[in-house]
């Protein structure tokens, strides 16, 4: 009797036992399922056609990576992209330079947007001035290169391939606006050569080429902004498409059309003929002294502000 006993205790034991066992497995099973359901996926800012400004999934697809060769050179459709930059509001932070020269694998004394200190006439009070390239829609650069090398896309992007270019430097002398920089020596500041190069990065970049701002066709693609719009803490970058009449800093969405006409918005050197997709909001009411953004210079830097202050004329 205490031998049939034993046995039925150990029978209900055994099956505690693979009760709980089973129980562990499918607990386990949906913290599982639990856990890859709380994992946040990382978010990008896009604009949706009637101007508002979403937190989406970033996307997992092979269109959202850079474009190689003929690819490249075909535009994402349908879009125009511009930038707009309000000058009220640029303090010279330099924010925009860093995560542009990071974002590009520049050098320290390369930039693809620079800073210069403006003044209209000798009563005004100077202000900041961002130029980047200015991806024009009759762009100069493009008709002088005798390879190809330097292309406009659909989207209005003007991109150059280090890989066609010879380093004639004839763009450079072609561009009224100063925008182009050429690749003395190697650009390897952040270790990029394992990337295979991409018209749509210049990264790796390649010795005796010419390069220049490139709008940031790669993270369009993503739905992110360019470098400089993304980190200026300012908000003095905006950055859309004129066919949506849209365009946003990462904290406010405008109406392309109604913010250029409404705040007097220009082109630089417009009258040269060059349709330039980058304009300025005058610098009126400005949020900032001017003498901010002398700060957090170096020597040299501050030294090269104060030379004199560039006329706009």
């Amino acid at each position: 009797m205490e031998k049939k006993d034993n046995q039925n205790k150990r029978r209900d034991f055994l099956k505690k036992s693979l009760s709980l066992g089973a129980s562990a497995l499918i607990g386990g099973k949906l913290l599982n399922a639990t856990e890859k359901a709380l994992v946040k996926k990382e978010k990008i800012k896009v604009l949706t056609q009637d101007g508002k400004l979403i937190e989406v999934d970033k996307p997992e697809c092979d269109e959202c990576q850079p474009a190689y060769g003929k690819e490249a050179r075909q535009g994402i459709p349908g879009r125009k992209f511009a930038m707009v930059i309000d000058l009220s509001k640029c303090a010279n932070a330099r924010k925009c330079v860093e995560a542009c020269q990071h974002g590009h694998d520049l050098l320290p004394n390369q930039e693809f947007i620079q800073v210069p200190l403006m003044q209209d006439n000798e009563f005004s009070e100077p202000y900041w001035f961002p130029k980047p390239c200015y991806h024009c829609d009759n762009p100069p650069c493009v008709k002088v290169c005798p390879v190809d090398a330097t292309f406009k896309r659909t989207d209005g992007i003007v991109l150059v391939d280090a890989d066609s270019c010879i380093g004639c430097k004839f763009c450079v002398s072609a561009c009224p606006y100063s925008a182009r920089i050429f690749n003395w020596k190697d650009r390897d500041t952040y270790n990029r050569d394992d990337l295979e190069y991409s018209p749509e990065t210049q990264v790796p970049g390649q010795v005796g080429t010419v390069t220049k701002c490139d709008f940031c066709p790669d993270r369009s693609k993503e739905g992110k902004l360019p470098y400089c719009a993304s980190s200026c803490p300012m908000g003095a970058i905006y950055f859309g498409d004129i066919n949506e009449d849209t365009i946003t800093n990462g904290q406010e969405t405008l109406r392309f059309k109604e913010t250029i006409s409404n705040r007097a918005g220009y082109q630089e050197k417009k009258e040269l003929g060059t349709d330039p997709n980058v304009y300025y909001l005058p610098a009126v009411n400005k949020s900032f002294p001017y003498e901010r953004g002398l700060e957090n210079l170096n020597d040299e830097q501050k030294e090269q502000y104060t030379k004199g202050i560039n006329k706009n004329s």
